[in-house]
């Protein structure tokens, strides 16, 4: 079997950052990587969830919603998948900043946190969550990385 791009990847060399993980016509699927994989302590389930709601809400009703096709959290719970459509590194760098500095702040309602909503609505952490986001936008994160050139 071959192995996926994403596990060919060193992740000792990963740091926390936003990265692009894999092109594929026009989807690009970037890695926002929140804390450094196996370094640092990996987010709480249930603030990363917290964070898809939040942040999904937010980048779909967002100025690029049409180009958004997915957000969400990576196993491992270090960091979040963005796929988009036709959107270039700087523009997303600016999308997701905007995110997480609202999801860091955010004081509302968590959207979709209602049973008829999420087939787990009750396994929430906003504290967690914007912590988790203030956390992420607290230092330089521009690290430009392409996944795709290391084998």
């Amino acid at each position: 079997m071959e192995r996926i791009t994403s596990f060919s990847v060193d992740h000792r060399l990963l740091k926390k950052g936003l990265y692009v993980s894999r092109i594929d016509g026009d989807l690009i699927t970037y890695d926002i990587r929140m804390t450094q994989p196996n370094v640092e302590p990996a987010m709480n389930p249930q603030a990363a969830h917290t964070i898809e709601h939040i942040g999904a809400t937010l980048l779909r009703n967002g100025p690029y919603k049409d180009q958004v096709i997915y957000f969400g959290p990576m196993g491992c719970m270090t960091g979040f998948y963005l796929i988009v459509r036709d959107l270039d590194l700087e523009v997303v760098k600016n999308i997701v900043k905007d995110v997480y500095e609202k999801i860091a702040s955010w004081d509302q309602e968590i959207p979709g946190a209602k049973m008829e909503e999420c087939g787990n609505y009750t396994y929430m952490d906003l504290q967690g969550a914007r912590q988790a986001a203030q956390y992420f936008i607290s230092s330089p994160w521009e690290h430009q990385y392409h996944l795709l050139e290391e084998k």
